[in-house]
């Protein structure tokens, strides 16, 4: 046995309450190294008592990856405190006892010593991750407000362009679109089946994306104003939906008050440590646009720190009492004044653990149930205790699909690992409320990286929203509209019908609908794979949450796959697919979603 292999970490995503009445424990071991793998556990006060180490129950095996096996225990303690450890057999006949301070021979010295076992010292309920319930049964529209639709011409900014007037974009293009056109389209969304709307930044600032904010408390003038905005939330909460907004609290735009007040008076500027200043004179923005330096600039010899060396945007010193005070106010206000339900936080990563906490309880004091998301492409493990945020864009999760339905980088088997272990980072209620999308302002279009193979984007859509979390569309998606990396990622959306993909729209209004009616099983159901074939590129997974069990099978070969059909099967959704009484024959790029009844 591999017993370097061998790991544990208490009060973790290795041990968590779950939910009251469970708590979820994980083991990990080298894959293919354990036979199985037998939990003990008691009052860690009564051991000798009642002799609990001689009691063990067996661990489920959750998953494996290409190097470990996970295995969990999902358990309880009606007195809220436990300690517990690990018998583990291995495949070479030995078994060993694993607790918090090692791996020793399975012997009754060990055993009989309540000390060395790992511990949860008490269940509290304010310890459990807790994220809001309706994210669950969200799906997301992302909208590029800019570029969703005009509605009112009268608040164009100046030299605003015809609609979709240009076939290659720039990123100082403007189209005038805004939140009246937005409320236009509320019965189009949905008609869609769409429940929330995350919109990319809405308040004062020069350029078409507003990620470069000069007033977090105006709505920018382009879009409208407060009054319209709260028209939008009412019209939003009216029709069951919800709305997030965008926070852009890692940087600020340098025509910013409080930027230009530090380079109007330099060291002796009340807002000097707002920011993190390596040396003055710092530039003004109009200095700054003077040498070329605009939004795509790259200079790393700046005087002051900024988000991707871009030098319209100096980093906020979040570290600072004066700063966070005014952050956490912004983030309040437009909760407590119109009840927006959710922020997404932009370059989250880059901000401290320590604002992000106030942050969270701050937001939390005001409504309970709102939904915090950070932005971070990696593993956010730091960021999903609890205390920071509920969950972040998926972009990890997410890439591993697109990598092997749109790259073709990996086999169904690697596929299988990469998820496993992506699922395997969190808590269970974590993946419950994770963002995935494929793609988004930030990204190539998904109907662009699949060179417009639209069936590719039906399967790569449909295992998506398979997957735990909730899943979003990037506005126009639904439409067949194409685009490439920033800015072409961003064309105005198509409304003439003529210009739509009917049987595209069609095909997401389906999706979306059977996402809705199975959420429960999607949401909380475990994922397993039950048909991995690398040479015929099939994948096969299956949901199951009690007597439910879904099947789901994806054919990314060359050639047909042939399904034997079960008379107790009944297809949910399917795209290429032909199924007779005998079997289902799924064409390349084709898939199958199938319920099957439980024997009784």
């Amino acid at each position: 046995m591999e017993k370097s292999a061998i790991y544990h970490r208490p009060e973790s995503e290795y041990c968590y309450i779950y939910s009251p009445g469970h708590v979820h424990v994980r083991l990990r071991t080298k894959k293919g190294d354990v036979d199985k793998v037998n939990f003990i556990q008691g009052d860690p006060f009564n051991l000798h008592l009642k002799n609990w180490h001689l009691n063990e129950s067996p661990m489920e095996h959750l998953a494996s990856t290409d190097l470990h096996d996970y295995w969990l225990m999902d358990t309880d303690e009606y007195v809220k405190r436990m300690s517990y450890g690990f018998h583990i057999y291995g495949k070479d006949g030995s078994d060993v006892l694993y607790n918090d301070k090692g791996v020793f021979p399975y012997e009754e010295e060990h055993l009989n010593n309540s000390g060395p076992y790992f511990r949860l010292p008490y269940f509290h309920e304010t310890d459990r991750f807790k994220a809001p319930d309706w994210v669950k049964k969200t799906i997301w529209y992302q909208i590029f407000p800019e570029r969703f639709k005009n509605g009112n011409p009268e608040n164009d900014p100046e030299n605003t362009l015809e609609w979709d007037s240009k076939a290659e974009l720039t990123t100082t293009d403007f189209y005038g679109g805004d939140l009246e056109g937005i409320i236009q389209k509320l019965d189009y969304l949905e008609e869609l089946g769409i429940n929330g709307i995350y919109m990319t930044p809405i308040f004062q600032a020069p350029s078409n994306h507003k990620y470069d904010t000069t007033d977090y408390y105006q709505i920018d003038s382009a879009f409208g104003d407060k009054e319209l905005f709260k028209q939008f939330v009412d019209e939003v909460h009216r029709r069951g939906m919800r709305i997030m907004l965008d926070a852009v609290f890692n940087h600020i735009g340098a025509h910013s008050s409080q930027w230009n007040d530090v380079a109007e008076y330099q060291e002796d500027s009340k807002y000097r440590d707002w920011f993190h200043i390596r040396e003055f004179p710092v530039p003004k923005a109009t200095d700054i646009q003077a040498k070329g330096l605009e939004y795509n600039a790259h200079a790393e010899d700046l005087p002051y720190e900024t988000y991707a060396y871009v030098p319209m945007m100096p980093k906020i010193n979040t570290h600072h009492e004066e700063v966070q005070e005014y952050l956490l106010d912004i983030a309040t206000y437009w909760i407590k004044e119109f009840d927006i339900d959710g922020w997404r936080l932009d370059v989250a990563n880059e901000v401290d653990h320590s604002f992000w906490k106030k942050f969270n309880q701050r937001c939390l004091s005001v409504k309970p149930d709102f939904y915090i998301l950070g932005e971070i492409w990696t593993s956010s493990r730091s960021w999903l205790n609890g205390d920071e945020f509920h969950g972040v864009m998926n972009y990890s999760l997410v890439g591993n699909i697109t990598d092997f339905f749109v790259g073709k980088k990996s086999t169904p088997t690697e596929l299988a690992y990469l998820l496993n272990e992506q699922l395997t980072l969190y808590r269970k209620q974590t993946q419950e409320t994770m963002f995935n999308m494929l793609d988004s302002h930030d990204t190539a279009r998904i109907l662009t990286m699949t060179n417009g193979d639209k069936d590719l984007v039906k399967s790569t859509m449909a295992f998506m929203f398979l997957m735990h979390g909730s899943p979003c569309i990037y506005y126009g998606t639904e439409v067949g509209m194409a685009g490439g990396a920033d800015p072409q990622c961003r064309r105005c959306m198509v409304w003439e019908e003529e210009k739509q993909d009917h049987d595209m729209l069609t095909f997401t209004k389906d999706l979306i609908q059977f996402r809705k009616d199975y959420q429960p099983l999607l949401s909380y159901g475990n994922l397993k794979w039950n048909l991995l074939l690398d040479e015929e590129n099939v994948v096969g997974l299956k949901r199951e949450l009690g007597d439910d069990l879904m099947l789901a099978y994806f054919n990314q070969g060359e050639k047909s796959f042939e399904l034997a059909q079960a008379d107790n099967q009944k297809t949910l959704l399917s795209h290429l697919s032909t199924t007779t009484s005998e079997k289902t024959m799924i064409e390349p790029n084709g898939f199958t979603i199938l319920w099957e009844k439980q024997a009784k």
